[in-house]
């Protein structure tokens, strides 16, 4: 069923009523007949209540947007005092001063003109005949009905949103209606600024904001921008920043542009609404995407450990509009692990894996719309079809550049709290029967890459060298035996002479025992390295002349190094 159309998308944009202004104030009835006498330059600013000046200390009293109205009786012994009053005033935000001239004042100083002038601040003659309670009467009329058009325009908004969500629409439609009440671009993000939806010419905005609120990859940065109605100094336009939240959870931004510099304050409140409905969108589209993914995990899980019949998973694999008969890699992505496990006070988001599936499958989509994307309980799996010139079993320069642009997309530049993850590559897969050989290899990938290089690793299978075979023992207790009785005393990790010797002795076995080129590596005097050389052989034995002894060695620094040491 077609959404409904959101009033003013058709034609000009309907827009909910701006503050009352003081040049708007002076255009009522009882107010004909003022004049401005100072701060022309300020006569937009908002008012939104009246107050009376009886006393002098009037100050604690004031409040912003305020129009303040006095006959001058409380500053009748110091017309002096204006000048400060008008300072005073205008660092607390009031809207203006209007001034009954001639019967407790006759005229304002020069410097009063002087500092309402320079201030931007408005002060007002208004004639002795106008009542008080005439004006505040006539304001305070004016202003509420202002404020129950608006409430009443703001709930025609929230209505027409709701409206198009039940109607089946979602966030691409939420994004065009609020583009036809508002003008300019929406674009809809998570809460890390990745595009979800988009409405208006977004090209055009983000060609005139450059890499004020977009990186080069299209996402808004929004670790960068505060909510509310802002702008970005040297740019012209202005635009609104709402979050999107459900109960405590973060769910994105709601961003509307407008290159003219349009869009007021009263604008946010209709995105507000936007971000409401768009919050029932995102939890009614998690809810159903939560069902997919347990049904799709399921399966594909069953195919990466074997126990599904490739005939059927082929078959099956169709109906979710997966294709896994062609040569494949799998690759599986983790996320680093992180110490900060501090309880979240305020908003959240999504679970950290969710999100991180979320972002997989957007990426990997337009690249390969038949491919699988799903995450796991610690990790995500995409299962590729391999460029052609990859299909032999290696992984060839075709899947190199795939791999390394996806990664490259869903790690953007790192902004928005996005987490550093490890990258592993498979084999390519040229049946489906050896999909669950290939899983197993871009989890070796990803977990020896993490050891061998740290965080934010890509390491493919092919890649791994001797530290595939040593992946191959399962028990690490082995391992670190096998290191331990290698390297003796060399294998403490935390001892700083152990670890300064390990590190001549690795040298020189890349080296292949080439005394002058370690020497040279490492900054050492000959004589210094041939000290080293025999202090090593009297821990180790004489690796110099025996060459499976040099092999073990090797290996067992490997070892380490797989363990991070």
């Amino acid at each position: 069923m077609p959404a409904s159309p959101v009033p003013g998308e058709a034609g000009v944009a309907r827009r909910l009523p701006r503050a009352l202004r003081v040049r708007e104030v002076l255009e009522l009835q009882v107010l004909r007949g003022s004049t401005v006498l100072a701060g022309a330059t300020g006569l937009d600013r908002a008012v939104e209540r009246v107050n009376v000046m009886e006393v002098p200390d009037i100050l604690p009293w004031v409040k912003p947007h305020e129009l303040l109205l006095t006959t001058g009786y409380p500053l009748r012994d110091d017309p002096g005092a204006l000048v400060r009053l008008v300072g005073d005033l205008d660092e607390r935000g009031l809207a203006a001063l209007g001034v009954k001239l001639g019967r407790y004042l006759d005229v304002l100083p020069p410097q009063v003109i002087e500092e309402a002038d320079r201030r931007g601040f408005p002060v007002i003659a208004v004639p002795e005949t106008v009542a008080w309670d005439d004006v505040l009467e006539h304001v305070l009329t004016d202003l509420l009905d202002r404020q129950a058009t608006a409430l009443a325009r703001s709930e025609e908004v929230h209505r027409a949103l709701v409206q198009v969500v039940l109607d089946g629409g979602g966030l691409p439609e939420l994004a065009s209606g609020l583009v036809g009440l508002l003008g300019g671009a929406v674009v809809i993000t998570t809460p890390d600024g990745r595009v979800l939806a988009d409405g208006g010419d977004v090209d055009a905005v983000s060609a005139a904001y450059g890499g004020r609120c977009f990186e080069g990859s299209g996402r808004l940065r929004t670790e960068a921008e505060m909510t509310g109605l802002t702008s970005h100094d040297g740019l012209a336009g202005n635009h609104v920043v709402v979050r999107v939240v459900a109960g405590r959870v973060d769910h994105g931004r709601i961003v509307a542009f407008s290159p003219e510099g349009t869009l007021t304050t009263d604008d946010v409140h209709t995105v507000e609404r936007a971000a409401t409905v768009a919050a029932l969108a995102v939890t009614k589209q998690l809810a159903v995407r939560a069902v997919e993914s347990k049904y799709q995990g399921d399966f594909l899980r069953d195919l990466l450990t074997g126990q599904v019949e490739p005939e059927l998973a082929v078959t099956h694999a169709a109906s979710l509009g997966w294709d896994v008969d062609r040569p494949v890699v799998v690759v599986v992505a983790e996320l680093d692990p992180t110490d900060d496990d501090r309880p979240a006070t305020g908003l959240v988001g999504r679970p950290a894996l969710e999100r991180f599936a979320a972002a997989w499958q957007s990426v990997v989509r337009p690249r390969d719309p038949h491919a699988p994307v799903v995450g796991f309980h610690r990790e995500v799996v995409a299962v590729l079809g391999a460029p052609p010139h990859g299909s032999t079993g290696q992984t060839g320069p075709g899947i190199d550049r795939l791999v390394r642009d996806l990664v490259r997309d869903v790690t953007g530049d790192g902004g928005g709290g996005r987490r550093s993850f490890g990258t592993g590559v498979s084999r390519v897969a040229a049946t489906p029967a050896q999909i669950p050989a290939a899983y197993e290899q871009a989890r070796t990938a990803v977990r020896v890459g993490r050891r061998m290089n740290g965080p934010g690793s890509v390491a493919h299978f092919d890649g791994l060298g001797v530290f595939r075979l040593l992946s191959l023992v399962e028990d690490p207790a082995e391992l670190r035996s096998f290191a331990a009785e290698t390297l003796g005393d060399l294998a403490k990790v935390d001892d700083e002479e152990a670890r300064d010797l390990r590190r001549t002795l690795e040298v020189l076995l890349e080296t292949n025992l080439n005394v002058a080129e370690t020497a040279r590596v490492m900054h050492f005097h000959y004589n210094t390295l041939r000290y080293r050389i025999a202090k090593l052989e009297r821990m180790l034995g004489p690796f110099t002349r025996d060459a499976h002894l040099r092999l073990s060695l090797h290996l067992a620094l490997q070892v380490l190094r797989m363990r991070g040491a």
